[in-house]
């Protein structure tokens, strides 16, 4: 995880709800750092046989000093995570658990090996520093020797009981970190799914508007000229053309709204059967296979946007007379005599139809067909 993420709210000796901005640059202090201070000043409570040994010593002056030592090492551990959260540097972060191994020192003259019992804090504050478990672990495992050997050696069992503590304590906030690091690396790995999955969502459906108002347009608009010439004529066909833009319009809207709902679905006979209607308005004689039996049902939906596609560029860009759609159990191919590539190779609807062929595993070729004109084949 980077250092602009955040691991979480850490609470003594429990953990709060996520927090925003562990390892960021944020002033003061802020809801983020909440848990921490009620579950640190909560564990502050342990700071009191430290402050009840530094009251029964003899001079006063002593004592008070002892005083403003373990409140400024209280201060120092309250603040201690909010810190470590905004420190970048990896090995800055262990700045307040130094700071407060070097307090509870100056307590040693004046409570002698008693000052162990704070070094539970200590331990803490290296725990939470997220510098990995190279540095904590040996850290950590010194302070606890150190508590063991400090004590004296009558006392040997507390003295066990101090490191004992220390090792507990630190190396169970040093899970909750890494849980809680752990956790974190999840929440974002789901939000850079959800955010690719919405992305994905969003190509499909602008790959599906464009392919299906790109044929529904194209062959209306040959039709409306049709109907045109027709009614310029005089021909009661005309009213026939102008029936079936309609009823194209109809189902063009029908398609986008099935489309941006994700239920629309295509089919190669379907798509074989608009071509052929599609192409004969346009005055271009359909060469279609009489079967579709010979394409896998699995690849029967490809099939169809790769016809549908195809017969699209032909009619809106190829000037040409023939339209050939040849189908096998491996492949589909359409080809015409028109322009050739530079006439039908531009465009994003080629684009967009390699896109989903390479998504169900195809492959797309493009080039001149042996009718002279334009060829898309794909292969599965």
């Amino acid at each position: 995880m980077d250092e602009t993420t955040s691991p979480g709210r850490f609470g003594a000796p429990g953990i709060g709800r996520r927090a925003p901005g562990f390892g960021r640059r944020t002033p003061g202090f802020g809801p983020s750092d909440r848990g921490w201070f009620i579950g640190g000043g909560i564990a502050l409570i342990w700071t009191f046989p430290t402050l009840l040994s530094l009251w029964e010593l003899p001079d006063l002056w002593a004592s008070i000093a002892g005083t403003v030592v373990e409140v400024l090492f209280a201060a120092v551990f309250l603040v201690s995570v909010p810190v470590i959260r905004r420190t970048r540097q990896r090995f800055a972060r262990l700045l307040p658990a130094g700071i407060l191994f070097g307090l509870s020192l100056l307590l040693l003259p004046l409570i002698g090996d008693g000052v162990r019992w704070t070094w539970t804090f200590v331990g803490v504050a290296i725990a939470v520093s997220r510098t990995g478990r190279s540095v904590v672990f040996p850290l950590v495992g010194a302070l606890s020797l150190g508590a063991f050997v400090v004590g004296a050696p009558e006392d040997s069992f507390l003295s066990a009981l101090n490191a004992a503590v220390i090792l507990s304590v630190s190396f169970m906030m040093f899970s909750f970190v890494e849980n809680i690091v752990t956790l974190e690396k999840l929440r974002t790995a789901q939000d850079q799914v959800a955010e690719l999955a919405a992305e994905r969502e969003r190509s499909r459906v602008a790959r599906d508007v464009h392919d299906i108002l790109g044929h529904s347009l194209t062959v209306i608009t040959v039709k409306a000229e049709l109907a045109g010439r027709l009614m310029d004529a005089g021909s009661p066909a005309a009213r026939n053309e102008v029936a079936q833009i309609e009823q194209l319009s109809r189902g063009a809207l029908a398609d986008v709204r099935a489309t941006v709902h994700g239920y629309r679905g295509v089919s190669i006979s379907g798509e074989l059967a608009a071509a052929r209607a599609a192409l004969e308005s346009a005055g271009v004689a359909a060469e279609l296979p009489g079967s579709t039996d010979q394409v896998p049902s699995d690849r029967r939906e490809l099939a169809g946007w790769v016809v549908r596609e195809a017969v699209t560029n032909v009619v809106r860009h190829a000037e040409a007379s023939v339209c050939r759609v040849s189908l096998d159990a491996r492949s589909v191919e359409v080809a015409d005599d028109g322009r050739g590539p530079s006439g039908a190779s531009s465009g994003s609807g080629l684009t967009g139809l390699r896109e989903r062929v390479e998504t169900a595993g195809g492959r797309m070729s493009v080039g001149r067909s042996d009718l002279g004109g334009f060829r898309v084949r794909v292969t599965w």
